[in-house]
């Protein structure tokens, strides 16, 4: 591929971190968004990371709800990666001032950015498979969910970060549809994990693994499937996105399904007795019935807990060739890491 100039919006983040190591390690410069150039902690380690890569790093000062905030970062890059959007499950106090204003208004900022940006060839946008399905329920006479699916059951009231990711994405096609001078591909991962590169442990992917890890769900945990893929293949399908002449639409990335069981099993195996990890799965009526006390509401136990979920992936394989790491040796990766980086 040519090098060029690239767009890393909400670069400091868990997947971005490491799409920024290899748009660097690949000869781009690369430009990426922050909230505060001022804390120079937030992003020391993508700072770190240029030092010891080919290509050039800038940091630029933006604001998912200010407008105009982007328009200096997008102007003569030729690929705008959007990554930045909030991701949390539970504890917020307003869902839509939280998530869902900031992640519509975000994707229409810089798209707006975009627009007056002559150099932009390619947004791709960090989606999520949430904007494709809103509940394991949903998958009810389907074989397994694709890109031709759309979250239609999540609300601002029930699972508001799946909302407010179907909103942006929906944007973002409304915008790119009004256009003919750049194209729009979406990346869609489920449940992202692996490995971190920054120090920050306020990911929910991440702090669900280190919950596991440290004995939170020693007890038990809930009969819960999620797809999972690793964050490292998350950011090579974003490059893979970009460059990828022929790459159009939606790319729904799943490496496999597997319960928080499942997971506990494949870490026990490879680190025999070295944590408290679970050995059952909570029955459904007990999850029922302290959900509010653990953060989760009852409507979502009652359509995900116990239901199965099924995620085709072959069109990532097929038209950007991607290929997925294990489970195992994503949660022996971090397992690793988080430990190295003495988190557990």
């Amino acid at each position: 591929m040519d090098k060029t100039t690239v767009l890393v919006t909400g670069g400091t983040g868990y997947m971005a971190s490491w799409l920024v190591k290899d748009l660097l390690e690949l000869g781009h410069d690369v430009r990426v968004t922050v909230r505060n150039k001022k804390k120079v902690s937030k992003y020391q380690h993508l700072l770190d990371l240029a030092e010891e890569a080919e290509g050039q790093l800038s940091i630029y000062e933006a604001d998912l709800l200010k407008k105009g905030s982007f328009n200096k970062a997008v102007q003569g890059s030729e690929y705008v990666f959007h990554t930045a959007s909030p991701f949390f499950i539970s504890g917020f106090k307003d869902p839509y001032k939280e998530l869902v204003r900031p992640a519509k208004e975000g994707t229409i900022n810089v798209i707006n950015a975009v627009n007056e940006a002559s150099s932009v060839k390619r947004v791709v946008l960090t989606s999520s498979a949430v904007a494709i399905f809103g509940d394991n329920c949903d998958l009810a006479g389907k074989i397994a969910f694709t890109e031709r699916d759309w979250n239609k059951t999540s609300t601002v009231d029930h699972n508001p970060y799946s909302y407010s990711k179907t909103l942006a994405e929906r944007e973002a096609w409304k915008m790119a549809h009004s256009q003919e001078r750049w194209d729009l591909v979406t990346i869609n991962p489920t449940l992202i994990v692996g490995p971190s590169l920054s120090k920050r442990t306020d990911s929910t992917s991440i702090t669900m693994i280190r919950d596991l890890l440290t004995g939170q769900y020693k007890t038990g945990v809930p009969s819960l499937i999620n797809g999972t893929v690793d964050v490292r293949d998350v950011a090579k399908a974003h490059i893979l996105a970009a460059f990828t002449k022929q790459a159009t639409g939606r790319y729904l990335l799943s490496g496999r399904e597997a319960s928080m069981l499942e997971m506990a099993q494949i870490i026990e195996k490879n680190f025999p007795n070295e944590h408290a990890l679970p050995k059952r799965e909570v029955p459904k009526a007990v999850i029922w019935a302290i959900a509010p006390k653990v953060g989760l509401t009852r409507t979502y136990v009652k359509r995900n807990v116990g239901h199965h979920t099924k995620f085709d992936h072959s069109k990532s394989v097929a038209e950007l060739q991607l290929n997925y790491r294990s489970l195992e040796t994503t949660l022996v990766d971090q397992k690793k890491q988080l430990e190295a980086d003495q988190y557990l």
